[in-house]
């Protein structure tokens, strides 16, 4: 007979207790502890034969076969395709297309290198139809089904041996040998690993879907992210149409890459030229709008930054972001007044990145600092001239890196002046015609270099 033992897991981290505690001993979250009813038997052992150790020299490397989902921006990110017996796991706010962009690579796939079995909990086989339809995805080799028992699915999945088997999504899905709920910590991590063996063992990649928490983590426990051989994040504001998409973990490439997309009409839609599309109607000679050159995974990337800069009607001066670190811009707006003298203790800031991009990378603090200075002073910047450079605490402007990548991207979009770093002015490999390079050592040269010359 099994024996049975109730344990109290933490939704958050896994982390388990024989008793319920208010704050979770491992991550430090209230009320996160649930009871779970543990079953002990015979049938979860397996007698596997021990593996036997060889020398690294006789394993075979020959380079491995890629399926491609026929869409570029996809591919992109993991490397050049779906690597056969993969587990790959997309996380993603709700509603931000992660639905949307795998029934189009299942669409792709279908038609290019055969069946395709999605599977969806949340969604009946008539709305996965609707979707089709507006993504005009419509094909005989598209198999759906709309099942959460994971025994069942992979029964099917073994039986009609598809190229790619999609999971919409993991928390919905749930293993019958435990008592647990569908999504619970228990579940989530059983059913990643019996989809982890029935891909290794089958070589059928498969792809899942998880949702994520209100902190951006995708949920259920940590050891859910190094289980899986690829981990992917969509992000992007649902009021915007860009969508990217990173790669946190991948096994069988890099994680410098990034897709950028557009949600249309039609679904999502790929950014062939993001720095012309993100600067079509930026404004000409306002003040306080500055172009940045940043760098969005492995590819230059222009935008814009507008910022407005008015004295406040209260006691404390009000600041918002939006798109870059909130804590970023204090630290920037106290070195614009201690190491350049502008007086904004008194001043309202506010600071955004047109068209809902994201930028996390110090070398967008020159651009910040300009577009301050810009609004404070009331005096545009030349919208020819684009900007980089991360900023010290002493008014420093410290070097970026790709800087060339940077530069060669401003000079296609007709651009006639960068101000960038002076050690990446030194060490710059390329010079394109008609772009004239301004090298500078801390924020005061720039803004002689952008507002008096």
């Amino acid at each position: 007979m099994s024996k049975t033992k109730i344990k109290f897991v933490c939704q958050e981290c896994g982390c388990d207790s024989l008793k319920w505690l208010g704050r979770c001993p491992g991550c430090g979250a209230w009320n996160t502890m649930v009871e779970e009813i543990v079953s002990k038997s015979q049938a979860g052992k397996q007698n596997l034969p021990p593996a036997k150790p060889r020398p690294i020299t006789s394993v075979d490397i020959a380079p491995l076969p890629r399926i491609s989902t026929g869409v570029k921006e996809f591919d992109r990110v993991l490397g050049g395709g779906i690597v056969p017996g993969s587990l790959i796991l997309i996380g993603g706010d709700p509603g931000i297309g992660k639905s949307t962009l795998l029934l189009q690579a299942a669409g792709e796939i279908s038609q290019a290198s055969g069946t395709v079995l999605y599977v969806s909990g949340e969604e009946s086989a008539a709305q996965m139809r609707m979707r089709a339809e507006r993504l005009a995805k419509i094909t005989d080799n598209l198999l759906v089904m709309t099942e959460t028992n994971l025994d069942d699915i992979t029964t099917e999945a073994g039986r009609i041996k598809p190229s790619l088997l999609v999971i919409d999504s993991i928390q919905t899905m749930f293993c019958p040998e435990l008592p647990s709920a569908p999504g619970s910590v228990g579940q989530v991590r059983e059913s990643t690993g019996k989809l982890l063996r029935f891909a290794k063992e089958s070589d059928i990649p498969v792809v899942i879907i998880g949702h994520v928490t209100k902190e951006g983590n995708i949920a259920g426990p940590r050891l859910l992210e190094h289980m899986v051989d690829v981990v992917l994040y969509f992000e992007g504001e649902r009021s915007y149409a860009f969508r990217v998409l990173r790669a946190i973990k991948n096994r069988f490439g890099s994680t410098v890459d990034s897709g950028l997309f557009s949600m249309e009409e039609s679904g999502l839609v790929e950014v062939k030229n993001p720095s012309a599309l993100l600067l079509a109607e930026r404004p000409k000679g306002v003040p306080g709008s500055v172009v940045l050159a940043c760098i969005e995974g492995a590819r230059p990337l222009l935008i814009e930054f507008q910022a407005l800069v008015s004295t406040t009607c209260f006691g404390m001066p009000r600041r918002t972001s939006a798109g870059f670190d909130y804590n970023r811009l204090i630290l920037l707006l106290a070195v614009l007044e201690k190491r350049v003298g502008l007086l904004v203790g008194n001043q309202d800031a506010y600071i955004n990145a047109v068209g809902g991009i994201k930028i996390d990378e110090p070398a967008a603090d020159l651009a910040v600092c300009l577009a301050l200075a810009s609004s404070f002073r009331n005096v545009a910047i030349d919208p020819h001239t684009v900007v980089m450079g991360e900023v010290g605490l002493t008014g420093e402007v410290r070097m970026v890196g790709r800087a060339d990548l940077r530069v060669r991207e401003a000079a296609s979009l007709g651009f006639k002046r960068a101000v960038i770093p002076a050690g990446n002015a030194a060490g710059l490999r390329i010079n394109p015609s008609g772009l004239e390079v301004i090298g500078v050592n801390n924020v005061e040269e720039a803004m002689a270099a952008v507002f008096y010359d």
